[in-house]
């Protein structure tokens, strides 16, 4: 019988990015479906996975499981030998806390500046939800900075490296791009220097050459 592994359902540079390292970081072997966000998300055979047409979607054998934050706590806790998923209780509690603010934080803010068309019809109103939008990105943005800077740990949740610096990674490369194209190293000082601890990661670097994405 064939041994079948993990697939992961990603797009490069989306939040499916995240995972992506998650996976990376195991050491063990997974596989990748390259999904274009719009078309290939849309598509019925892909929507027969995931009604929502969103990435990530992780397949292991028939247990699919969707939404980042979801996502990342089921890799670290299939692999535990990984350590990506905390064992301190006040680490958990950080690292779960920064996958939800990265999802009802971070990324909905984004996606009011990047995708205005989800939340008003007309050109005006477009137009306000992403001046509105680009406003508050920079606001949570720098909130994170805040967070960051205050820390005495090395990583995100805490002493251990876990899920929680993946996704924040993600946000920082989201800050850099062409949408928002943020002076990281100048605005973002702490987040900027987690992101290049990222970097120096091998599994960071295999994930951001499969995706095309320029190391911090």
């Amino acid at each position: 019988m064939n041994e079948s592994f993990p697939t992961l359902y990603y797009s490069p540079q989306a939040c499916s990015l995240a995972p992506h390292i998650a996976l990376e970081e195991t050491g063990q072997p997974f596989e990748l479906c390259l999904t274009a966000l719009v078309t290939g998300t849309r598509r019925p055979e892909y929507l027969a996975i995931n009604p929502k047409g969103r990435v990530p979607v992780l397949v292991d054998d028939d247990f699919v499981v969707t939404e980042c934050p979801a996502v990342l706590m089921y890799i670290a806790r299939r692999y535990p030998q990984s350590g990506l998923w905390p064992r301190d209780l006040h680490e958990e509690a950080r690292c779960a806390e920064w996958l939800a603010w990265c999802a009802s934080g971070l990324h909905e803010a984004f996606a009011h500046m990047r995708r205005p068309e989800r939340f008003a019809d007309s050109d005006t109103a477009r137009n306000e939800v992403s001046e509105k939008g680009r406003a508050s990105t920079r606001q949570v943005w720098e909130q994170v900075e805040r967070k960051l800077a205050a820390s005495p740990s090395l990583w995100a949740a805490g002493e251990h490296y876990s899920v929680a610096d993946a996704c924040l990674l993600t946000f920082w490369v989201w800050g850099r791009a062409d949408k928002l194209r943020y002076e990281m190293a100048k605005d973002f000082p702490a987040w900027t220097r987690h992101a290049r601890q990222m970097g120096n990661r091998s599994a960071v670097k295999r994930v951001f050459e499969r995706e095309g994405i320029e190391l911090p």
